[in-house]
């Protein structure tokens, strides 16, 4: 075969032209010069609601720009299946596993046996009492701070609380901690109802518990509910014993139809604090990669939170997550365990 001028020089072109575009698998660190070989798993345990949707698919944006092979395990808040899929996934030999929420007391083990043998572990919102297990936050002290900090900006020093808790979960328990110090910095706060439960629908649940809480203990004037599917519960339960003037409601986390609730003529749901559910899905996959790689993400990897306040809303005409995103750019990405080789899957 002949080859002309011409078809030299195109040829010319075309190699200069792949030499100038960013080596992509070839110029990151092993394993992910052959991402195609990686295999990680995701064990959840909690996956109810929109946070947990959106934590899903960061977690899977994340993955597929890497190029490595994702596996899901979902126990629907079965603490022991939980663990048994942490084996399953040990078993199926994965490099690596991000472990979604759960109870200590449960996962303790289970992530050791993980470590044992010889899989590179980071656990998101579940404290499993390893050093070598880097935990992923979104800050919830300061999730929890923001929002009380608006919840007195609004309403005063002095008012009657109601709060949703539930023990046990790493998040709540840190939420908690934040709780206990205002009312103890605060002593115009007077909680008057502490009240919560994870029972499937948890919105649901909550609002039958937040009927009778309301009925029992009239003048409550804010109700502190620091994970969005507990607000949810508490606004149903606000709006049908006709108290959304007289109740403002303060949240953690945040979604789209969140903020529809939020936006909604005479709302009681004043204000969340939250970080995009996407984003920390995509940076728990980020510092189990580093570690892969053989890098150090740290032993806390932290996504700042940002206050969402229903005039925030309302002023920006903010209707979903993707305006969220667009008006409020530190939704969209965080600069977190983003070392220069990592692909960002926003771009």
């Amino acid at each position: 075969m002949s080859i002309t001028r011409r078809t030299l020089g195109r040829l010319t072109l075309a190699a200069a032209s792949l030499l100038a575009l960013p080596a992509l698998a070839q110029d990151r660190p092993a394993p992910f010069d052959k991402p195609e070989n990686v295999r990680i798993a995701l064990v959840r345990y909690l996956s109810t609601g929109d946070f947990f949707q959106a934590y899903l698919s960061g977690v899977e944006s994340q993955a597929k720009a890497l190029g490595v092979d994702l596996r899901v395990f979902d126990s629907r808040q079965d603490a022991a299946l939980q663990a048994d899929m942490v084996d399953q996934a040990i078993a199926l030999g994965v490099d690596g596993i991000i472990i979604q929420h759960g109870l200590t007391e449960s996962m303790k083990e289970a992530a050791q046996r993980a470590v044992d043998a010889g899989i590179k572990v980071v656990a998101f919102d579940v404290n499993v009492e390893n050093d070598k297990i880097p935990q992923i936050e979104q800050s919830d002290r300061d999730l929890a701070r923001l929002a009380l900090e608006q919840a007195i900006k609004d309403n005063g020093e002095s008012w009657k609380a109601a709060y949703v808790y539930v023990a046990g979960i790493a998040p709540l328990d840190r939420r908690d901690e934040t709780w206990k110090e205002f009312k103890a910095k605060y002593s115009g706060i007077q909680e008057v109802a502490q009240f919560g439960t994870l029972d499937n629908p948890i919105a649901n649940s909550v609002a039958n518990q937040a009927r009778s809480v309301l009925t029992a203990n009239p003048g409550i004037q804010v109700v502190f509910a620091p994970y969005d599917e507990f607000a949810k519960g508490v606004k149903i339960a606000v709006d049908e014993a006709g108290l959304s003037s007289d109740i403002k409601i303060y949240s953690a986390d945040v979604s789209t139809a969140d903020i529809s609730a939020m936006r909604e003529p005479g709302s009681s749901w004043a204000a969340t604090a939250a970080t995009n559910p996407a984003v920390v899905g995509q940076v728990s996959v980020r510092a189990l990669a580093m570690m892969l790689a053989g890098e150090d993400p740290g032993r806390s990897v932290i996504v700042p939170p940002t206050l969402i306040t229903q005039a925030d809303l309302n002023d920006n005409d903010i209707k979903n997550m993707e305006d969220l995103s667009a008006k409020m750019p530190q939704f969209r990405h965080a600069d977190v365990a983003m070392p220069a080789w990592m692909p960002n899957p926003n771009e």
